[in-house]
């Protein structure tokens, strides 16, 4: 079956889906996007991820491309129409198609794009062993707060950790642990998780919301604090959060094992539930 995707308004084959090339989104990364997971054919915590990207678009004063309603008509149709049971939404909003400038356009129509991706999210063989991460120095601009498609420094840091033979990165400012290349970043000490509080420094996860939530209600302690990376290598448990990994436990940082080196006991209860709860919740 072919892909069918949604391009401003109209829900096309993949192989018909364009935008301009004066597409601020393409020119400027002028851009924001969500990415909502699909499990059982529907969404998860969906009401966290628009009500964060209105929060992107307002901090870019740029203007939403439609209200929360019809963005969430629009998730479940191509859900619908791609038969998703499994899998992700992705979900992109640029300023508009404008004559290439840096200053951006105030009266510009916002792009909105949207697809599907087919995936396996809940028996991901990794999240039962475990993945392997490196540092690596955070050089991104100071509004990680905002979900922008500046993806490129990531993406390399994906790459970093491919050539060392690890999973991912995770990046480090002044010492301390921000962030991993697409995830929120964790360590669990003594049975108390540690993740770095929230600020224009690291995305505002929404999965790391809802596993916080999760685990006040399980009654697993949790500090919101920076931690370096020494601090990281001798915990007893670390872990990242992100939409599409849900609770990941991490093994290695460094080439130096966390733990036992194996999935910990905190991290596979905190996915477990997470994961109940969410299908409960999904829409």
């Amino acid at each position: 079956m072919e892909r069918i995707v949604y391009v401003n308004g109209d829900y096309v084959p993949e192989v018909d889906a364009k935008v301009s090339v004066f597409d601020r989104g393409f020119l400027m990364a002028d851009g924001v996007y969500e990415v909502t997971s699909v499990l059982d054919g529907k969404l998860i915590d969906f009401d966290g991820h628009a009500k964060r990207l209105v929060r992107s678009l307002r901090e870019l004063e740029m203007k939403a491309p439609c209200s929360e309603a019809d963005l969430l008509k629009i998730h479940r149709e191509l859900v619908k129409r791609n038969a998703v049971t499994e899998g992700l939404v992705y979900l992109q909003v640029t300023r508009g198609v404008a004559d290439r400038d840096f200053a951006y356009p105030k009266d510009a129509r916002s792009t909105l794009v949207m697809f599907t991706q087919t995936k396996t999210l809940i028996d991901n063989p990794v999240a039962k062993t475990g993945i392997k991460v490196i540092s690596i120095d955070d050089i991104r601009w100071g509004r990680r707060d905002i979900k922008t498609v500046q993806l490129l420094y990531p993406s390399m840091g994906k790459m970093m950790a491919k050539a060392a033979g690890a999973d991912d990165a995770w990046m480090v400012e002044d010492g301390k642990v921000t962030e991993g290349t697409s995830n929120n970043a964790y360590i669990v000490k003594n049975g108390k998780i540690v993740t770095r509080h929230l600020s224009n420094e690291i995305l505002h996860g929404i999965t790391r919301a809802a596993v916080l939530r999760v685990a006040k209600e399980a009654g697993i302690a949790f500090e919101e604090r920076a931690f370096t990376i020494e601090e990281a290598k001798a915990a007893d448990e670390a872990f990242f959060t992100s939409a599409s990994a849900f609770v990941m436990p991490v093994v290695e940082i460094d080439k130096t094992p966390v733990g036992a080196g194996v999935p910990g006991p905190v991290t596979l209860r905190l996915r477990e539930v997470y994961l109940e709860e969410a299908r409960k919740a999904a829409v």
